[in-house]
């Protein structure tokens, strides 16, 4: 069982930056992959960038490449999502999530922390 808390949410203007963290419960966090996904107001939940256990290798939907880095420090149980040039089509509920390394999907999700960015 993993259990995920997100952090870091906030109010910025368009240009600005934030950084999301998500601490994961568990000894064996190295063994998870981590993805971030966000849910814009009345819109579906989507696939906003993921990072494998190692950390070796990162993927981001296009909508974000070039602004979103994803990162984790294994030691810290932690992922991390530096968002830059914040747009307010980023604005949306983000969430945290985790699947172990073997599994076809993300069995573990956090409650989700507000991004809110003004124009």
């Amino acid at each position: 069982q993993v259990q995920l808390v997100e952090s870091g949410g906030g109010l910025v203007q368009a240009g600005g930056s934030l950084r999301l963290a998500c601490a994961a419960s568990g000894r064996t966090f190295s063994s998870y992959y981590m993805g971030w996904f966000r849910q814009p107001p009345g819109k579906e939940r989507e696939f906003v960038a993921a990072i494998r256990s190692s950390g070796g290798s990162t993927y981001y939907s296009d909508s974000v490449k070039g602004r979103f880095t994803i990162s984790r420090d294994n030691a810290k149980n932690t992922v991390y999502l530096q968002m830059d040039s914040l747009k307010p089509e980023d604005t949306a509920v983000y969430y945290c999530a985790a699947r172990y390394y073997t599994a076809p999907k993300y069995d573990y999700w956090g409650q989700g922390t507000q991004v809110t960015v003004s124009s």
